[in-house]
């Protein structure tokens, strides 16, 4: 890869570059797909590929391939995509050479040479937990275990080089008689610790206790959300206006906020790129500017956006390590890092009388990012009777904003969970709007 990303850059300074980047990344996946209670199939792949990011008098042109000899062209490209594009007044410089922290638990060697045979085993378990649940079907899932690395290099020096695995496991299940209802659990880790038959068991006896529901009317109550409909929300509503390229462009309900109270006293929300294994851990961003964790929400109190290298350029400030991209193939933008919430938590069920408890939620996409408000169909919902889960409800739609929320939330569980990028607990909001 070194060499690669060195031939590279000597080719985009030699085409006419002021600056350019290397981003070079190389994934070995194994999956494995379950369809109605049986395997469907298992592959092995593996991808490689590198983006170029070349700069001229403020313009910045980008290329990409997935054939490595062909990192010359691709420099080329970049360079004359360059030389058509107008000059950004508002651009400053690619990320410079730092002092990079340590991470730890990204990498773990046993996932690196897990086999398909191996993979193929913990797939069964998902399967096998489900079936302790009578007449509960898996309908659908999948195994995923990757390793991959990465290289970042530019001519500021900036020389990134990070290796890390990953594991997850899914799956989606239905009761087979009486009432039909559905569920499904997942779980994701960096290294090999998750306990696959746990994941059938959980979702079954979801789908399980979710049949003979009922209905309820329209009223106002204490909503517990599980993390996984929580994360959810929180990722379609708050998070869009944190993000420094919607403020800067006045698509956000947070412009001119910092420092004002956005939530309860109790809970902070911290964008981490440094937490011990993590799935959006690193020791730096995606285009080499250092991890850190950044308060955007401490005590209650607003104080941060995220921002990439561009977007801090244009308000005159540091960037936060948030440049992340999905692949090679995409150049740098304002992302999550391991976004958590982070407020003192007791057993949140127990200490509620009376209210709902929701597992996931539908729709939360089509949020409003700018208003924060939302209107989404809960799924796997339940009455709470004296502290304790009571009946499951048939249909439910939940509606609020997510500001009003969070200044609100009472209350929170001791089930932290890591759900993707997102590490939160379950969340109590008091007074939230619930329709039958």
């Amino acid at each position: 890869m070194y060499e690669m990303a060195q031939k590279g850059l000597k080719a985009a300074l030699g085409f006419g570059a002021d600056e350019a980047e290397i981003f070079i990344m190389e994934s070995h996946k194994t999956s494995v797909d379950i369809r109605k209670d049986e395997i469907e199939g298992a592959k092995e792949s593996v991808s490689q590929g590198l983006g170029i990011r070349a700069v001229i008098n403020g313009a910045v042109g980008f290329a990409s391939t997935n054939i490595m000899s062909r990192i010359e062209d691709t420099a080329k490209n970049a360079v004359s995509s360059a030389k058509v594009r107008d000059s950004d007044p508002d651009w400053v410089s690619l990320p410079s050479n730092e002092k990079y922290p340590s991470v730890s638990g990204i990498f773990d060697p046993k996932l690196k040479d897990m086999e398909l045979d191996d993979c193929i085993r913990q797939t069964m378990k998902m399967i096998d937990g489900s079936r302790t649940v009578p007449e509960v079907i898996v309908t659908s899932g999948n195994f995923s275990r990757t390793y991959g690395k990465s290289l970042i290099m530019n001519t500021n020096d900036v020389e990134v080089e990070e290796n890390g695995t990953g594991i997850s496991g899914f799956v989606d299940v239905i009761t087979s008689s009486g009432d039909t209802s559905t569920a499904y659990d997942f779980a994701v880790s960096r290294n090999d610790d998750i306990d696959f038959k746990m994941i059938g068991i959980n979702a079954a006896e979801l789908a399980k206790r979710s049949q003979n529901a009922i209905s309820i009317e329209a009223h106002k109550t204490n909503v517990i959300m599980h993390p996984f409909a929580f994360s959810d929300l929180i990722d379609n509503t708050f998070v869009p206006s944190i993000d420094a390229d919607n403020v800067q462009k006045g698509r956000s309900n947070l412009i001119g906020k910092i420092g004002e109270q956005l939530a309860a006293t109790e809970l902070s929300i911290i964008d981490d790129g440094l937490l011990e294994g993590g799935i959006e851990t690193g020791i730096s961003d995606d285009e080499g500017v250092h991890s850190q964790r950044t308060a955007v929400i401490e005590n209650g109190m607003f104080r941060s956006y995220l921002y990439d290298s561009y977007t801090a350029g244009k308000d005159n400030v540091k960037s936060t390590g948030n440049g992340t991209r999905g692949s090679y193939f995409s150049t740098p933008s304002v992302g999550t890092r391991n976004f958590i919430i982070d407020i003192p938590g007791t057993d949140i069920i127990a200490d509620t009388n009376e209210g709902i408890y929701i597992n996931t939620v539908i729709g939360a996409h089509t949020a409003n990012g700018i208003s924060g408000d939302f209107s989404v169909e809960a799924r796997n919902a339940f009455t709470i009777k004296d502290g304790k889960i009571d009946k499951p409800i048939k249909s439910l739609m939940i509606s609020g904003n997510i500001f009003d929320m969070l200044l609100k939330v009472d209350g929170a569980g001791k089930d932290v969970r890591q759900v993707g990028g997102a590490v939160t607990p379950s969340i109590r909001i008091p007074e939230m709007s619930v329709v039958g």
